[in-house]
């Protein structure tokens, strides 16, 4: 993945979470995506933590976008990996955010693994390290 395909992505990934277009937002994503995080727990019940095919992340993006009408990303980073790349965000709730999104060969998402926390939990770390 080259730098401009990979800022162009994410300049439209972001754009489209922050329209609350659905099919915007869908458009980015395989129809066979492996999606994790810890919200589809919370969500939609499913308690491993997957969806899995665009159908059933429309189901969780959609209950996403009504539970949080305010939702908006802030980019902060962008990692790039091979057919791979890490978008770190304030997401929901002022989270950090961090997404690994690998691609196949067309440029759409096959597979998602997301991360959050909050701030406090980042600088938890690092004072645990400084005073070691």
């Amino acid at each position: 993945m080259s730098e401009e395909s990979a800022r162009q992505f994410a300049e439209d990934w972001y754009s489209a979470w922050n329209s609350h277009d659905l099919e915007s937002i869908l458009e980015h994503y395989s129809e066979q995506v492996v999606f994790a995080s810890p919200f589809v727990a919370t969500l939609v019940g499913e308690p491993d933590g997957e969806m899995r095919g665009k159908a059933e992340l429309r189901h969780y993006f959609a209950r996403a976008l009504t539970k949080f009408p305010d939702l908006h990303f802030e980019p902060i980073e962008l990692l790039i990996g091979v057919h791979s790349l890490v978008l770190i965000y304030r997401s929901v709730n002022n989270q950090l955010a961090a997404e690994t999104m690998r691609f196949n060969r067309s440029g759409s998402i096959i597979d998602v693994r997301c991360h959050y926390c909050d701030g406090s939990e980042i600088l938890s770390i690092h004072n645990r390290k400084a005073m070691s």
